[in-house]
């Protein structure tokens, strides 16, 4: 099969399973934002039509492509970090919410001084960060934005963005620590 005839294979395979394959890695990733699918989607067919030697064409597409998705899933479980989710209870036994804390709900006198306090060493925590990890927390925290999507836009690399963001939540975690303390 000359290069042509499987580039035109492969795209049609493309155009065809696309929806499948992100179908695919989100089962695989069970608590996977659909950005997170899409992504690893995309790069492994970036991947195959950035093959550096095309004059040896892969002879089962559909194969190759299932097989570097669970791979490439597999790689993304062990390198994800565990994150804090904003409807996760603040502290065991306690139905207050980090994320009741950024939003104003209205007036609640049991748990009002310790939302009051929550919010000011959060918005503390975060104007004491340096500009570029604000940055990154607020793009990826609040806003959703991935960090290879950041660092596209931002032309940083992407490990630059991790370390960045990696610093920024420790010291957001070492902030909000003495109140789970409490």
């Amino acid at each position: 099969m000359d290069k042509e005839t499987w580039q035109s294979k492969a795209v049609a395979f493309v155009a065809k399973e696309r929806e499948k394959l992100v179908r695919y890695v989100r089962r695989l990733i069970d608590d996977a934002a659909d950005r997170d699918g899409e992504d690893i989607v995309q790069d492994i067919i970036l991947n195959i039509f950035n093959r550096s030697d095309v004059s040896e064409p892969i002879d089962h597409l559909t194969a190759y492509v299932y097989q570097s998705l669970r791979n490439r899933v597999t790689d993304y479980l062990r390198s994800r970090k565990e994150t804090l989710s904003l409807d996760a209870e603040f502290s065991e036994g306690d139905d207050l919410r980090l994320l009741d804390v950024l939003r104003d709900t209205g007036c609640d006198p049991e748990n009002e001084d310790l939302r009051v306090d929550i919010r000011r060493r959060l918005f503390a925590a975060l104007d004491a960060l340096e500009d570029d990890q604000r940055a990154v927390v607020i793009a990826t925290e609040f806003e959703g934005h991935t960090l290879r999507s950041l660092a596209e836009s931002w032309r940083v690399p992407i490990g630059t963005l991790l370390a960045r963001r990696s610093r920024a939540l420790a010291r957001i975690r070492k902030a909000l620590a003495e109140i789970h303390q409490m």
